[in-house]
């Protein structure tokens, strides 16, 4: 086992691993053994977009889950080269055992698993990725050919080729529980785990058979004989289908799992090395031993393409599918925040932040692999860029506008006046900086000044007619909610020989009298409210009401009468002879929602 503070020096100058931008969408690693190199193929155009010198003779290779850091096993030079592929450089070389076999990673990339000859035993050390420093060994009987953990991460799988077992380590504890045997006791050539964790697949090289082991019951559950001999292997995502290289036999075989019967083969020119299976079920990635990179539909079996790469693989794995986001909605919002926003793509799964300008979103929930929703954060006005962060890898998510908000008007003071117009009005609310008018229903306001965000001052135009108008406030941004003002008559108060509150009137029971008043000239029929005016029995004390108010009586059946020489309403009351020696409040109710009351007591 690796001393610790070996490790401790140099983990430091490893970039951390969350940091990372995608790169292109189909990315492969290769180890080239023939120029001691990592080389980077990108699938979508088929070329080499990047070479990593690295240690000697490099074999196995493995990529991190956030894809940052790519492992190299370098056999002859006894040593693992960690490759940061953001600046596409050695980060740090580890010294391990001799002849690196297999390297892997924990599903959530905390560990790195790396099988190794030490000291005259074979094992798999297990690495902290966070400080390169090797926190356990577990031995094996034989040197580990392939490494495949569980995608929970309990469970590491090591093919054990000396004895053609499969070793189940338990990684809380690193230690070996159990050993399944496959239908041969010499070389294991490829691994794979079926996605439900049911059974473990194993290729026997000497044999070209696929064993089928039972998890559950630690045994071999089928062998399906594919070829002469069998090499390495790939699962389709659904786990029906296993794919084997052949390359004493030059084709790749298909097994459908269901069955455990080969179902068709792929000629491959070139002797196929290594096969891949793409995450979107659609495609099979081969590199052959003349370097030959082999894309295959795997829908249909067909070859579609095979391109000469200029290298000469000993390993490939590849790069973990970068997140990509393809919509947002709504792009747009107020400026301050709280719009859930859904952002629309693929491999989203992961997703850990999502932000706007920078500034982290609220709320950010995984809904599906291809659907993530969050909470815009407040922001200025303008449009910003998003960004979406998965699995270490931060991706452009689109662009979000800031708007600001159409004003609302929250209150007035005061929220009434007269007809004329002429009141100024304070009006309170929000989103007022800019705004182009003020409306009194649909009359602009007299004139406004902008005091603030929160307040203007306005003075309000005439009207023609009393009653509530809206108040709105109009910017770049809009209109938005209103508050009421009302027009009211400009009530003079009661005339002689009425005296107004607080004063009592003094008359005689059953006696009728004028009640007078001006609302500055003739407002034409109906000015009183439905059921006025009316008189309430009042304690002359208190002033409490007695009983309920009743319509007012006239005299020999009178009008409310307007006498434009005078400017003059009167309403000619009866009082009743029943309610002598008591109080009574007369109520003058107006169409302007306003009411005009005087104390009476009645001798």
């Amino acid at each position: 086992m690796l001393a610790t503070t070996a490790l401790g020096t140099i983990a430091a100058v490893l970039p951390a691993v969350p940091a990372h931008a995608a790169g292109p969408a189909q990315l492969v690693y290769m180890t080239d053994y023939a120029s001691n190199s990592l080389v980077t193929y990108d699938l979508s155009s088929d070329s080499i977009v990047g070479t990593v010198p690295v240690g000697t003779m490099p074999g196995p290779v493995a990529v991190s889950p956030d894809g940052s850091q790519v492992w190299v096993g370098n056999q002859f030079g006894n040593s693992v080269s960690v490759v940061d592929t953001t600046s596409n450089t050695v980060a740090v070389t580890l010294p391990v055992g001799r002849f690196p076999s297999a390297i892997a990673f924990s599903p959530d990339g905390a560990h790195a698993y790396v099988a190794d000859n030490r000291a005259g035993h074979t094992g798999i050390d297990v690495y902290d990725t966070a400080t390169l420093t090797v926190t356990a060994t577990v031995p094996v009987a034989y040197t580990a050919s392939q490494l495949v953990p569980t995608p929970d991460g309990k469970r590491l799988y090591a093919a054990v080729s000396g004895n053609g077992t499969v070793a189940v380590i338990d990684t809380a504890t690193n230690t070996v529980t159990t050993s399944i045997p496959t239908a041969d006791n010499r070389s294991i050539g490829g691994l794979a785990i079926s996605p439900d964790g049911a059974q473990v697949y194993a290729t026997n090289a000497n044999t070209g058979t696929l064993s089928v082991l039972d998890v559950a019951t630690g045994t071999l559950a089928a062998s399906v004989k594919v070829a002469q001999s069998a090499g390495t292997l790939a699962l389709s995502p659904d786990g029906t289908r296993a794919y084997v290289t052949t390359s004493m036999g030059g084709f790749l075989g298909v097994v459908d799992t269901t069955t455990a019967t080969v179902t068709g083969t792929i000629p491959i020119a070139g002797s196929p090395n290594k096969v891949l299976a793409d995450p979107d079920g659609n495609h099979l990635y081969v590199i052959t031993g003349t370097g030959k990179m082999v894309v295959i539909d795997a829908r249909t079996n067909a070859v579609i393409r095979a391109t000469a790469t200029r290298a000469n693989p000993a390993d490939m794995v590849l790069a973990p599918a970068a997140p990509a986001v393809a919509s947002l909605a709504p792009d747009h919002g107020p400026t301050a925040g709280g719009t859930t926003v859904t952002l629309t793509g693929t491999h989203l799964t992961g997703t850990t932040a999502v932000t706007f300008d920078g500034t982290p979103a609220t709320a950010v929930t995984v809904v599906a692999d291809s659907t993530v929703t969050a909470t815009a954060p407040p922001h200025a006005a303008g449009t910003v860029g998003v960004a979406l962060t998965a699995k270490g890898r931060t991706v452009p998510a689109g662009q979000y506008t800031y708007e600001v908000p159409p004003p609302v008007v929250t209150a007035l003071a005061p929220d009434h006046g007269p007809l004329a117009g002429g009141t100024t009005v304070t009006i309170t609310g929000t989103d007022f900086t800019g705004a182009t008018a003020v409306t009194f229903g649909t009359v602009p306001a007299a004139s406004f000044t902008v005091d603030s965000d929160t307040q203007i001052t306005a003075t309000a135009p005439a009207a023609s007619t009393v009653g509530t108008v809206d108040v709105t406030v109009t910017t770049p941004a809009g209109t938005g909610p209103a508050a009421h003002y009302g027009y009211l008559y400009p009530f003079s108060g009661f005339q002689a020989p009425v005296d107004n509150p607080p004063a009592v009137n003094t008359v005689h029971a059953g006696r009728s009298v004028p009640i007078k008043f001006s609302l500055g000239g003739d407002r034409g029929p109906g000015i009183l409210a439905p059921g006025q005016p009316t008189v309430q029995q009042t304690d002359c004390t208190t002033g409490a009401a007695i009983g309920s108010p009743v319509p007012a009586q006239t005299a020999g059946g009178s009008t409310l009468q307007y006498d434009t020489a005078s400017d003059t309403y009167t309403y000619v009351w009866k009082t009743a002879k029943a309610w002598t020696g008591t109080c009574q409040t007369f109520t003058l109710g107006l169409n302007d929602g306003t009411t005009h009351t005087a104390l009476f007591r009645l001798g």
